[in-house]
């Protein structure tokens, strides 16, 4: 039988100190792999490989993870995910070592380890839901956003310190070594499950699924906001997968130099989860998402304008891009957590993810070659116009603006005996 639901800022804590520690891991290596891409190929097209492979299985496998998630206990798929990651950090890490490796082998090895991820991501997302209190959810995102900040900060320079000192084997057995500090607490914590009903557990998975997408359908703020978040992934993901190339090819700089630049997007993203955590945002958590996707407009025209011999210039519009997220992605996971029913939780925002990036892998096909044309900094120069319309559009769709009541009303229509899958849209009154 599941356990009542039960809050605890403890136990979250506990757990989220050992995912933090797997996130810097995760981080440092990345780096390594990336800078080892970059300086072995030159090419920008190899590089958007790279991040493609980390896109599709977020677009093709998380809807079904988000099934699966609410289904499974959210503690085992943290564990379970984690230990996997750990494996396959060590098979490259054997593959350097032994002088074996090749660019596809990163390739594979970044493509499994996005699948695992489309289980581990939402399965965190839920379990906050779960422990944090609501009305701490908003000053959470803004510490999981001045946590992404500081791993941005000292990750990559952490990464171009130990490419000075350690063979990339070694860096990736700090990869398993992170992981297995993220297991460590969840063997000692337990985790509560939203009480399921019984009709629902004899449901395939697929009727899980369709409920899900119900849910979504019938909310109409989400739909736009889905809309503009597949166009920003476009243009962004393709941009900032680039930036090895934007520091040798433009800045004419090498590994510390891109430390100096990913760590100026990380400090920014510190600046701004403290100024949410402190500042809670808008009473309104869309004005504050609508907020920051105008002030990453700003940050990424400057990049994207950046004279050859102004890389601070550049590391400074990555700052205020790194704020700017912090104020776009904070808001919204605290809306979503708030309002969306406790048991639809990992369908829904598995869904979220996968609607919203399904333009990405098309954005990284295209942005490669053309990158390799015109240059990388024409990328950001195109995303910082792109942004700018988004938030003119975003402020005038009246259903976008209501997305908070419009998603309370349909959580305690379902939390009163309303299944998702019959859920009809909700009435012109209350979404326009």
């Amino acid at each position: 039988m599941d356990q009542p639901q039960e809050k605890s800022m403890r136990i979250f804590l506990t757990i989220w100190v050992g995912q933090m520690f797997s996130s810097a891991g995760t981080v440092v290596a990345r780096f390594g792999i990336i800078w080892w891409i970059a300086s072995l190929t030159g090419s920008a097209t190899a590089l958007a490989m790279a991040t493609l492979m980390s896109e599709i299985p977020r677009v093709v496998l998380s809807p079904l993870a988000g099934a699966l998630v609410d289904r499974w206990d959210r503690k085992r798929v943290l564990i379970l995910s984690d230990g996997l990651i750990a494996l396959l950090s060590l098979a490259l890490a054997v593959l350097f070592w032994t002088g074996q490796i090749q660019v596809w082998h990163v390739y594979v090895v970044m493509l499994l380890r996005a699948v695992i991820d489309a289980f581990n991501g939402p399965a965190m997302l839920v379990v906050t839901g779960l422990l944090v209190p609501d009305k701490h959810l908003t000053r959470v995102a803004g510490m999981n956003q001045t946590l992404s900040g500081t791993l941005g900060i000292v990750g990559p320079m952490l990464g171009a310190l130990l490419l000075a000192v350690l063979p990339l084997q070694g860096i990736m057995l700090v990869d398993v070594f992170t992981a297995a500090l993220a297991i460590l607490p969840l063997l000692f914590v337990q985790v509560p499950r939203p009480a399921a009903k019984a009709v629902e557990s004899k449901q395939s998975v697929l009727a899980d699924l369709r409920e899900g997408l119900e849910y979504v359908r019938a909310w109409p703020g989400l739909l736009y906001l889905l809309a503009g978040a597949a166009v920003a992934r476009f243009v962004l993901i393709p941009a900032f997968s680039l930036a090895p190339l934007l520091i040798t090819n433009h800045f004419g700089g090498g590994a510390l130099e891109l430390g100096w630049l990913e760590s100026g997007f990380g400090l920014g993203v510190i600046a701004g989860g403290l100024a949410l955590s402190v500042w809670g945002g808008f009473k309104k958590k869309i004005l504050t998402m609508i907020m920051g996707t105008a002030l990453e407009a700003v940050g990424l025209l400057v990049v994207g304008v950046a004279p050859a011999t102004a890389l601070m210039l550049g590391i400074a519009g990555l700052f205020v891009g790194g704020a700017a997220v912090s104020f776009i992605d904070g808001p919204i996971t605290a809306l979503m957590q708030a309002a969306v029913a406790p048991e639809f939780q990992g369908r829904v925002f598995t869904l979220v993810l996968a609607i919203s990036g399904l333009s990405a892998p098309l954005g990284l096909a295209i942005a490669g070659p053309v990158a390799d044309r015109i240059g990388v900094q024409a990328m950001y120069v195109i995303s910082a116009v792109v942004f700018i319309a988004i938030a003119a559009v975003f402020s005038m769709v009246k259903p976008l603006l209501r997305i908070e009541e419009d998603g309370a009303t349909l959580r305690e229509r379902v939390e009163n005996g309303g299944r998702a899958a019959k859920a009809a849209p909700l009435p012109p009154s209350a979404s326009t």
